[in-house]
C-alpha cells in the first residue's frame, strides 16, 4: 500500500484507453500530428486566453526547459529553498539556461512572502557587470510542502516581480490538486495572477508520462522549438504524448483525479490527528500529509506493508504521506487502523 509517492500510481483508465484510440494506423511524426495539433486550442480554451503548448515527458524537462526560455545564462532564479527546482532537479535549471543561478529564499509551509522577495531582489544591483542580474521568480503549486497559493498570493508576488523586470514562472506538478483546492478557474492562477509560464503536470495525476510547458505570452516560446529538440524531449511519436494531455483535460478528468487525491489526504489527515502520539505538522490542502509519528507506530506501519517516505524537514520523526487518485479509501482506513493499534499497545506497555 503505497503512501509514499503519487508517481507510484497507475495510469487512469481513461487515458490509457485514449493512448489505444491513438494507436492504430500511422500519424505525422515531431509533433505534426492531430492530436499534437489539437493541443494549442484545447488549452487556449482551458485557460481562455490564447496559449502556445509544448508536449514534453518529465516535469524537470518542463521546468528546467521554460526556465531556460526566460533566464540567460547570467542570471537569477528565485525560489524557494524546499523548491523542486533547487533540490530534485539535479542541476537540470542550471544546465538548461546556461549556468544561470538559483537564489532561494526561505517561507513559512513552503511559500514565499513578498517581503522575502522584495529583500532578496532588492540585495542585487541592476545593470553591475559583477554580478548575476534577476531573471525569474519560479513558484511550485501546489508547494512542496502540500500547501497552496491562492490568486492574491501570486499577485502580490507577480507584481514585485513585474517592478524588477523578472519573469514569473510556476512549477505546476500538482497544479490540478491545487486548482481543486482553491475552487478556482486555471486563469485565475496563472495568467491572470502574473504568471508568464506554467508548467503543467499530468504524471503524477493519472497521465503515464505526459507534461507541457504552457506560455501565456507566445512571445517568450519563440525558440522554444529548438530548446525542446536540443534538449531530447521532441518525440517522434508525439502524438501519445498529446493524446494523454488531451484525455487528461477531457470532461474534468484531471479535477475529479485532483479531487479524490485530495479528499484521500484529508481523510488520512483526519485519522492519523486522532492517533495517540501523532501530530499533524502543515496544513493539508493539496495531496500530501506531514505528520509526526511515535518511532514504534511508523515502524509497524511499513512492517504491515505500507510505504512512506521520513521527511526530517518538518522535524524529528517527521514522514510524508501521499495520496493519488487511485488511492483505496479501505486503504486508509486500514493505515489509520493500524496506526492507532500500534500506539495504543505501546501505551499500554508502556504504562
Amino acid at each position: 500500500m503505497n503512501f509514499a509517492s503519487d508517481n507510484a500510481a497507475g495510469v487512469a483508465p481513461e487515458i490509457m484507453a485514449a493512448m489505444a484510440a491513438a494507436n492504430p494506423g500511422s500519424a505525422d511524426a515531431y509533433g505534426a500530428d492531430d492530436f499534437s495539433g489539437a493541443l494549442d486550442g484545447r488549452f487556449s480554451d482551458l485557460f481562455e486566453t490564447d496559449v502556445a503548448v509544448f508536449p514534453v515527458a518529465t516535469g524537470t524537462a518542463a521546468n528546467a526547459l521554460a526556465l531556460a526560455a526566460l533566464v540567460p545564462p547570467f542570471g537569477v532564479i528565485f525560489a524557494h529553498e524546499n523548491a523542486h527546482v533547487e533540490e530534485d532537479e539535479c542541476g537540470a535549471p542550471e544546465f538548461y539556461t546556461g549556468g544561470a543561478k538559483l537564489r532561494t529564499m526561505p517561507g513559512a509551509e513552503g511559500r514565499l512572502t513578498p517581503e522575502e522577495l522584495e529583500a532578496a531582489l532588492g540585495r542585487i544591483e541592476r545593470g553591475v557587470q559583477h554580478h548575476a542580474q534577476p531573471a525569474a521568480l519560479s513558484l511550485s503549486q501546489a508547494t512542496e510542502l502540500g500547501t497552496v497559493y491562492g490568486p492574491d498570493d501570486i499577485k502580490a508576488l507577480a507584481e514585485i516581480a513585474r517592478a524588477h523586470d523578472v519573469k514569473l514562472h510556476m512549477d505546476g506538478a500538482r497544479f490540478a490538486n491545487a486548482l481543486v483546492q482553491l475552487g478556482a478557474a486555471p486563469a485565475d492562477v496563472t495568467w491572470r495572477a502574473g504568471v508568464d509560464v506554467l508548467a503543467f503536470g499530468a504524471t503524477k495525476n493519472g497521465a503515464m508520462a505526459a507534461e507541457a510547458v504552457v506560455f501565456f505570452d507566445r512571445g517568450l516560446a519563440r525558440d522554444f522549438l529548438y530548446r525542446r529538440k536540443r534538449g531530447g524531449h521532441l518525440f517522434s511519436k508525439m502524438r501519445y504524448v498529446s493524446a494523454q494531455l488531451l484525455a487528461y483535460v477531457a470532461d474534468d478528468l484531471w479535477l475529479r483525479n485532483a479531487g479524490h487525491a485530495n479528499a484521500m489526504a484529508a481523510k488520512l489527515a483526519v485519522g492519523l490527528s486522532e492517533v495517540p502520539g501523532a501530530r499533524l505538522v502543515l496544513p493539508v490542502q493539496a495531496n500530501e500529509v506531514f505528520v509526526q509519528l511515535l518511532d514504534e507506530v511508523a515502524a509497524a506501519l511499513r512492517a504491515a506493508g505500507f510505504s512512506f517516505n521520513d521527511w526530517p524537514q518538518v522535524g524529528e520523526s517527521g514522514y510524508r504521506l501521499v495520496t493519488s487518485f487511485d488511492t483505496a479509501a479501505a486503504d486508509v482506513d486500514r493505515l489509520i487502523a493500524t496506526a492507532t493499534s500500534a500506539a495504543t499497545e505501546l501505551a499500554r506497555r508502556t504504562a
